[in-house]
């Protein structure tokens, strides 16, 4: 992996670029996996799945993290929540 100011062409940001990406969706792959392992510990109810202390404490974290990483919290707050409203969907279909 280059850092961004290594790269030469349009092409090699191009390319480091789409292996970021594949990388990142390598992750909320991984991240979908504990998702649905999760299921197992939780009381089969919709409550428990959505599990709004959890979910703010992540959101919470989510923008300490984007601040340190120079992005824009409200942007990534608002990504992760379409994650996670997609992620509880999926446990939901897993508990019926």
């Amino acid at each position: 992996m280059k850092k961004p100011c290594e790269c030469s062409s349009i092409d090699e940001v191009r390319t480091e670029i789409d292996s970021l990406d594949a990388q990142i969706m390598e992750l909320f792959g991984r991240r979908f996996q504990f998702v649905k392992e999760v299921v197992k510990y939780k009381a089969a109810d919709k409550d428990s799945i959505v599990a709004a202390n959890r979910r703010s404490k992540v959101l919470s974290r989510i923008r300490v993290l984007a601040e340190e990483n120079g992005l824009n919290p409200d942007e990534f707050e608002n990504v992760y929540k379409q994650l996670i409203e997609h992620f509880i969907s999926e446990e939901l279909k897993l508990i019926q």
